[in-house]
């Protein structure tokens, strides 16, 4: 099962061994990417649904404490009441809870090992500023190192900043501009040389080079690593 939809908890038969099935298929799938060091989209689906697991188990707290209730006794040296609930839970209620009860620690369970590899690939990047930097940083070029097939593919970047009440936060778009072979001669001068002269609406583009000490998926791991790692560099810068 390569992704698991967003209503699986709900969808069809709500039987706990039932979803099991289909949530341990679906682990198993990520077990295999995850060995092959791929980790999107994999790791954003999982923590995805562990936060709405997460959520379920909330509302389900709120709406069984919002059950009416009527005294059942009173103790008078505790001036305390003891309440029994009107409304129990059904069958089916009780079923989700112990699918996600089992789901939650299995998700979480990935989540941890997909961190751990993404820490691993972030540790092992490099940015490299390429030339004279303009004094904005919004736009301009990204030379990502694909030494496994000795290529350097070149994005153009644009980061926006998104608001709301609470904070701001700033995203990057990436479009694949060109590749080129990894000689002696494409040196990431000689490369950003290439596109100024060939791109005229960026006379003056921040270049930067982002190295990886050890080879990874492309798409899957080092473009979406790089991406974030960059949009964090250049905040902090």
């Amino acid at each position: 099962m390569a992704t698991l939809p967003q209503d699986w908890l709900t969808d069809g038969l709500i039987d706990p061994e039932y979803k099991r099935y289909i949530l341990l298929a679906y682990l198993q799938h990520v077990d295999k990417e995850f060995a092959a060091k791929k980790l999107y989209p994999s790791l954003a689906e999982l923590i995805e649904h562990y936060r709405q697991l997460q959520l379920v188990r909330e509302q389900k707290k709120v709406m069984t404490n919002s059950f009416p209730k009527e005294i059942s006794s009173v103790d008078l040296k505790k001036l305390k009441f003891e309440y029994r609930e009107l409304v129990m839970d059904d069958t089916t209620m009780r079923d989700l809870e112990e699918i996600i009860d089992f789901a939650i620690p299995e998700i979480r369970s990935k989540v941890s090992a997909g961190q751990e590899i993404y820490e691993e690939v972030e540790n092992k990047i490099s940015i490299i500023p390429i030339g004279i930097q303009p004094l904005v940083h919004d736009e301009g070029y990204l030379m990502l190192s694909d030494y496994l097939r000795r290529m350097i593919n070149v994005y153009y970047y644009n980061i926006t900043i998104f608001e709301n009440a609470m904070s701001r936060m700033r995203g990057i778009h990436t479009r694949l501009i060109d590749q080129y072979d990894m000689t002696v001669s494409n040196t990431y001068e000689e490369i950003k040389y290439k596109l100024t002269r060939q791109i005229r609406e960026i006379p003056a583009p921040a270049t930067y080079a982002l190295e990886f000490r050890e080879s990874f998926p492309l798409a899957e791991t080092m473009l979406p690593i790089a991406k974030r790692v960059f949009v964090k560099y250049v905040t902090t810068a």
